[in-house]
């Protein structure tokens, strides 16, 4: 019998995070360089929320503004990710089942959750984390032949 992956086997450890404060302009241009979709935000040291790029995203104004170009950068320098986190977040411990993760994710309509040992904050796991480890079980595992 093979034992249930869980979620420290397949997260991803000391995400990078962001601090309760950081404008949302930074928090953009920290996961478009780290090519990641979302942000565990921390106050203190704790995990307060949790900031998507699509959160990010949905911040930003529209083209059909009136605001100037200096009105608009003014206001988004002073705009922090604290406005536009989700909180409280759903979280894992590391040693979940990835089954549970995975439930979490689909129940709750989200793609990723921090990982948290007590109080503090070891990882993330998100569904494509999910998905390379579907991938490297199909690996391992020889194909059945299809029933017709």
């Amino acid at each position: 019998m093979e034992l249930q992956p869980l979620v420290q086997d397949w997260m991803s450890a000391d995400p990078i995070t962001a601090d309760i404060d950081l404008p949302i302009m930074e928090a953009h241009r920290l996961m478009t360089d780290n090519g990641i979709r979302r942000l565990p935000v921390v106050d203190r040291g704790r995990l307060a929320g949790i900031v998507t790029l699509g959160d990010v995203r949905g911040a930003e104004p529209s083209e059909a503004t009136s605001l100037s170009i200096w009105e608009l950068n003014y206001l988004l320098s002073k705009l922090t990710v604290e406005r536009v986190m989700s909180s409280p977040v759903i979280t894992v411990r590391p040693e979940d089942p990835v089954s549970e993760a995975a439930r979490l994710m689909l129940t709750e309509k989200i793609a990723g959750l921090p990982v948290l040992e007590g109080d503090d904050l070891v990882g993330i796991i998100t569904e494509s984390d999910i998905f390379r480890m579907v991938v490297h079980h199909w690996q391992r595992t020889p194909a059945a032949a299809p029933s017709l």
